[in-house]
């Protein structure tokens, strides 16, 4: 390539890698608004602390310094590259195991109500699975984008990940933690149909699992009474049935606009876990149906905007952040569809929280790192698509490569064939367009 044409492309290569990208506008409001609703409703839900010999305000300043915490993660994976976060995937997948076995070491796991989930960090607990979740996600997004044609076409490069979180749900069923492992078979599932699985290799490990998971429900006499009472918890209303219909209760009395905020009664030693798994329940008391409609909507949009994203990624050859993006916005739709369910009586009682929204110092944690990180993916996507753009747009759409003729000198034509046929020889599969593709790998080495 001649002088002319590396000067030309080395100014070129400073112009487009100064191009920022910016963090997805509608995922950051919808983060910051479910963020806030849950310092409000935690503050509303934390008088019923004062029957709990802790305090009325010890739910709100534990939420807020969980919150604080899990900002910092955010903010610290908002910046790091996804290319770095990509290469130490094993890695994270071997911290899963390890974490999960980990609860089950005198001294370091800590057992609460006969379920040994928590690891003991001195100043606080930590549960487990809330970083299995992250963890887990980021791995199998780089599995399948490293055997992504492999999964589409082979059964033992599907059955890989089935066979990782067939392992994973075994260390959490001797928790037992059979909602998490519900969550995370169905978070599996679903990115291996996003993969490229077809959906007829899918079907046959479900049938598998389906009775096994039956069996578990029918065969431990409390998952069965969860079941019994979700159906009609009104038999026994002091009994299994005593917080789902405490919940019914605080939804009914909401109405369309709510008794008000802070005028719950439910939440005042009623309604068991008011400030975590029962939250959406006094939402719809204090809001009432207004409020349901915010909240659900927030979900929805932040879900949708989520798998949006991932769809662009993917479209754009960025197969890790968009396998990522899905993974997350699984995870938030499931995890709260789990957990509004439960409230309105339309699933059976399981202790999942609501994502930013009910307290829980590991939920909280873990969550706004995966929006943190889903954030990256959005910024990351941006910064390319503008590259792109920029790229695209130079020399009012002559080749790649070649110098405009208003502020350069013309490149010699054997010159101009010469450099077209050296970029198209390196080739990034993080974006779309071929010739872009190549004319950004050689402008980001030429700087």
């Amino acid at each position: 390539m001649s002088a002319v044409a590396n000067g030309y492309l080395g100014r070129q290569a400073t112009r487009v890698d100064d191009i920022d990208g910016r963090f997805d506008p509608w995922l950051l409001g919808c983060c910051i608004v479910l963020a806030c609703m849950g310092v409000v409703m935690v503050g509303s839900a934390a008088v019923a602390g004062a029957g709990m010999d802790v305090g009325p305000w010890y739910f709100l300043s534990r939420h807020v310094m969980f919150l604080a915490g899990g900002i910092v993660l955010a903010g610290l994976l908002m910046r790091t590259e996804l290319k770095f976060i990509e290469q130490h995937s094993r890695l994270l997948l071997l911290a899963c195991f390890v974490v999960l076995l980990a609860v089950f070491l005198p001294g370091i796991g800590k057992s609460v109500n006969g379920a040994r989930r928590w690891l003991n960090l001195g100043i606080s607990s930590f549960q487990a699975v809330e970083a299995v979740k992250l963890l887990y996600i980021v791995w199998l997004a780089s599995y399948l984008k490293r055997y992504n044609e492999d999964v589409a076409a082979k059964w033992p490069a599907m059955l890989k990940p089935v066979g990782v979180v067939g392992a994973l749900v075994v260390l959490l069923l001797l928790q037992p933690d059979f909602g998490s492992s519900v969550l995370l078979l169905g978070i599996t599932t679903c990115m291996l149909l996003l993969g490229g699985a077809p959906i007829r290799r899918i079907i046959p490990p479900l049938l598998l699992l389906v009775p096994a998971l039956v069996a578990l429900v029918v065969f431990e006499p409390y998952r069965m009474r969860r079941v019994t009472s979700f159906m009609d918890p009104w038999q026994d209303q002091l009994g299994a049935g005593y917080q789902l219909s405490n919940a019914l209760m605080a939804i009914g009395r909401g109405e369309w606009f709510g008794v008000g905020l802070g005028a719950s009664v439910q939440k005042l030693s009623y309604l068991p876990e008011a400030h975590t798994d029962f939250i959406f329940s006094v939402i719809a008391e204090e809001l009432g149906f207004a409020g349901v409609c915010l909240v659900v909507g927030l979900y929805v949009l932040l879900a949708g905007r989520a798998l949006w994203l991932g769809l662009k990624c993917v479209e754009m050859k960025r197969h890790f952040g968009g396998y990522c993006a899905f993974g997350i916005a699984l995870w938030m739709a499931l995890q709260s569809l789990v957990s509004i369910g439960v409230n309105l009586g339309l699933l059976p009682t399981k202790g999942l929280t609501l994502p930013l929204i009910s307290s829980g110092g590991s939920s909280v944690l873990m969550t706004c790192a995966a929006l943190g990180l889903l954030l990256r993916v959005s910024y990351e996507y941006e910064r390319a698509a503008r590259q792109v753009a920029k790229l695209r747009g130079v020399g009012t759409g002559a080749p790649i490569g070649t110098p405009p003729a208003t502020s350069q000198p013309p490149v010699p034509a054997e010159a101009s064939a010469r450099g077209t046929s050296r970029l198209r020889q390196r080739v990034e599969p993080s974006l779309g367009s071929r010739e872009v593709v190549d004319a950004i790998a050689t402008l980001r080495r030429q700087r």
